[in-house]
């Protein structure tokens, strides 16, 4: 088992076999491989296309998209989740426009310095546009070396990761580094795939130790799981004649810059009564103009290290409208120009009398 067997083999099942098609694949537009690979950090390449493509047509290149309104990217960015990413995005862009004249650096040191680029991404610009010979790995590269060479070094310590970053080097084809990095990903999302790999397709199974030893259910081993934790989210639907009292997240927190509705947070479930009582618009408003109209059913969304349970009250207030610090009356027909967590635009698709 030879080190040179594993990338020739490699990249002649890309070249015979690599059947794989995605829109920016052999793109050499930095900006472009830049868009695509934020967008498909935490996202499967099914669903990012589709982003991918709208996010093109929106903002052809890096300046349009550094000028454009912040809320117009957050609303085309909805439903990807991880905010962060979209943040980074925004900042990213306004950076290269304007410290860069709108020209993506070429440099892997620059392009690692921009903010929301990890060695990952960065190898992966500078690889594919620049032909620069940096290594990318990811998922998909870790669970091909780690099956490959038999590696049982955990995948997620600091000791794995370096380990997993220097073999990757010393595999690149430093001639072709864009075209090797793009097919050590693709074998790995076609053929060695988390469960159920086509290994007796698999060209590299002669040589492959977890194959040969019946390792392959058991690599690549990580060390850590996952310590997920409970939030429950109840929003309070205000309705009014002029419309619904909405407020952007400011804390650095979950779905920062997005829009809600007022919310309590507990770490417990509330019930019925507590709900009624935890209205967080009470004090503002007469008692007697308060009326608790319905309480939706429990939803849920699954974020990586926490699941969030959301109920949504549906509260109609009546006589004058007091003037509620931290939010704005926006008209029932206007909520679908912002930008919310999935969350709520999942409750709200299923409510038509509050869309547009």
């Amino acid at each position: 088992m030879k080190k040179a067997d594993f990338t020739k083999e490699l990249l002649r099942w890309n070249k015979k076999e690599n059947t794989r098609s995605m829109p920016w694949k052999g793109e050499k537009d930095p900006y472009r491989i830049w868009l695509s690979e934020i967008i498909l950090q935490q996202t499967r390449v099914e669903q990012g296309w589709a982003y991918y493509e709208r996010f093109i047509a929106a903002f052809p290149d890096v300046r349009s998209l550094a000028a454009a309104p912040e809320n117009k990217v957050f609303k085309l960015w909805e439903g990807l989740g991880y905010y962060n990413r979209c943040r980074n995005l925004i900042e990213t862009a306004r950076r290269i426009s304007g410290e860069y004249g709108g020209v993506f650096p070429a440099a892997y040191e620059d392009i690692r310095a921009l903010k929301g680029i990890g060695p990952y991404t960065a190898a992966a610009i500078a690889s594919f546009a620049f032909g620069l010979p940096h290594a990318v790995v990811d998922g998909n590269v870790e669970r091909v070396l780690s099956r490959y060479f038999g590696i049982s070094t955990p995948v997620d310590t600091a000791a794995g990761k370096a380990f997993y970053a220097s073999l990757a080097a010393a595999l690149l084809d430093r001639t072709a580094p864009g075209i090797y990095n793009q097919a050590i990903m693709d074998f790995g999302a076609l053929v060695c795939k988390p469960q159920q790999p086509l290994c007796q397709a698999c060209v590299q199974r002669k040589d492959c130790q977890a194959y040969l030893g019946q390792m392959v259910s058991s690599l690549p081993v990580k060390k850590k799981s996952l310590d997920r934790k409970t939030r429950w989210f109840y929003y309070y639907i205000v309705n009014t004649q002029a419309g619904v009292f909405i407020r952007q997240r400011q804390t650095r927190d979950i779905w920062q810059h997005l829009y809600e509705f007022p919310l309590v947070e507990n770490t417990q479930p509330l019930d019925p009564a507590q709900i009624r009582d935890a209205f967080p618009g009470r004090p503002l408003f007469a008692p007697n103009n308060i009326r608790i109209r319905e309480v939706s059913p429990p939803c849920k969304q699954q974020l990586t290290h926490q699941t969030i349970q959301g109920q949504f009250i549906h509260v109609e207030l009546k006589g004058p409208v007091a003037n509620w610090e931290g939010y704005q009356l926006v008209p029932r027909h206007q909520l679908g120009q912002y930008p919310f967590p999935r969350l709520i635009t999942s409750y709200l698709s299923s409510q038509a009398p509050l869309l547009p």
